[in-house]
């Protein structure tokens, strides 16, 4: 119904050739139902959501839950026999800033491996948001399936279940319903604005418009779609006629892995020669300050130029490289590419979560960023020249002088970068 709808809109929007272009998502992922109580030494039901890309319970598992600290390597050494069978709690500081919840997803792999060498039989993992604020937190970066049941605990619940187990035993009945398939096919909505004199080259600017189920996903990432959307519809009202061609792309699969984008990537890759830069919008309606300009600073005096036209301040670039969004596959390919600086701070509180709805939006900050991106748009569209694309060699030099390499293995991609499965050939 959400690739309809995109498809819909950009129509309604005069942009007559908008499609959908197909790509296959290799994992299957569905929360259905999560049930938990604690037994023993109390009576109490728990409130928990599952983690995407876990495994479920096949029934009830009832077991004793141990502490396992910050789910650190040191913190699993000191579980000893105790793991075995057992459902452990992992406590998480409170999340405010980006660089919390980037070291959420960092600390997957030793999750993922303290389980495996442990034996335990299921994980909790404390909401890092108060108030039993619950959300989706994926244990895997790349769509793979955890071969062990998890979830978020609510952040008090579990700070109560920390206090029962230091003092003795505890014990839980936890039911989790998930359902798991293999690869299946989703769609990108693409609509271009046609260029008058280079036609062939293509200025891209996208959003993903999937999201995590507990909310409707207004802020991560409907509202920057339908920023988009009324981008293309003011070009067409005020008949724009750009020199190179704009695309509009609403990638679906951002959140089981960024399969859209790669999707896409994969489709067009004799075309990406063509391709100027591309440009992302993914971290709500907070105000636009900026670009990640993501190694390419080739490009910060065309964006400097585009916000001095539009009288906007979004000019507090960061030379930093992201992974996490659909930039990723075209900086993999060499392409210039930019992501935009949005406010976190009405954002991360509603990241993934029960609470991302409209009414946490603010639409009329995502009106001034739609401003913003129009006039970058034509700006790359009409300038006259263009940033190279990179080589391999310049790509691999970029991750590793960001540190961009270090987030890629504990997200799971450096081997699949190495091998060629992902990026440049």
């Amino acid at each position: 119904r959400a690739e309809q709808w995109g498809l819909k809109k950009f129509r309604e929007a005069g942009i007559d050739n908008a499609r959908l272009e197909s790509f296959t998502v290799p994992n299957l992922w569905l929360g259905e139902s999560a049930e938990a109580t604690i037994t023993s030494p109390a009576s109490f039901a728990v409130r928990l959501a599952a983690a995407p890309f876990t495994s479920s319970t096949k029934g009830v598992l009832e077991a004793a839950v141990v502490d396992a600290g910050d789910g650190s390597p040191e913190a699993f050494a000191k579980l000893g026999a105790t793991a075995r069978g057992a459902i452990l709690l992992i406590h998480s500081k409170e999340m405010r800033t980006f660089d919390d919840l980037f070291a959420e997803y960092m600390r997957n792999n030793d999750v993922i491996e303290g389980v495996r060498k442990t034996g335990a039989a299921a994980v909790l993992l404390q909401s890092t948001r108060p108030r039993g604020l619950l959300y989706r937190h994926p244990l895997t970066g790349n769509g793979f399936i955890a071969p062990f049941p998890a979830a978020i605990v609510a952040r008090e619940q579990a700070e109560r279940i920390g206090r029962l187990a230091a003092n003795g035993p505890v014990r839980m009945r936890l039911r989790l319903t998930n359902r798991i398939g293999g690869a299946y096919q989703a769609n990108n909505v693409v609509a271009d604005i046609r260029g008058t004199e280079k036609p062939e080259e293509i200025v891209l600017f996208g959003a993903h418009l999937d999201s995590w189920d507990l909310g409707t996903g207004s802020e991560d990432n409907g509202a920057n779609c339908a920023m988009l959307i009324d981008v293309a519809r003011g070009f067409r009202e005020l008949n724009v006629k750009p020199r190179r061609t704009i695309r509009f792309v609403l990638f679906t699969g951002e959140e089981q892995g960024m399969w859209g984008s790669a999707g896409y990537v994969s489709k067009h890759r004799s075309e990406l020669n063509n391709h100027v830069a591309v440009t992302i919008f993914d971290t709500g309606t907070g105000k636009t300050t900026g670009f990640y300009l993501n190694g390419r600073d080739d490009l910060k005096r065309a964006i400097d130029e585009a916000m001095k036209a539009a009288g906007a301040d979004a000019t507090n670039h960061s030379e930093e490289a992201l992974d996490g969004t659909d930039n990723f596959d075209f900086m993999l390919s060499g392409v210039p590419n930019l992501v935009g600086i949005q406010d976190p701070g009405p954002y991360l509180p509603d990241y993934h979560a029960e609470t991302d709805t409209p009414e946490h939006s603010n639409m009329d900050e995502e009106r001034k960023t739609a401003a913003i991106a129009s006039a970058l748009a034509l700006k790359l569209a009409d300038m006259p020249g263009r940033p190279p694309r990179q080589t391999r060699e310049q790509v691999e030099e970029l991750l590793i002088r960001t540190k961009l390499d270090e987030q890629m293995k504990g997200f799971g991609q450096w081997e699949d970068w190495k091998a060629r499965r992902r990026g440049m050939h």
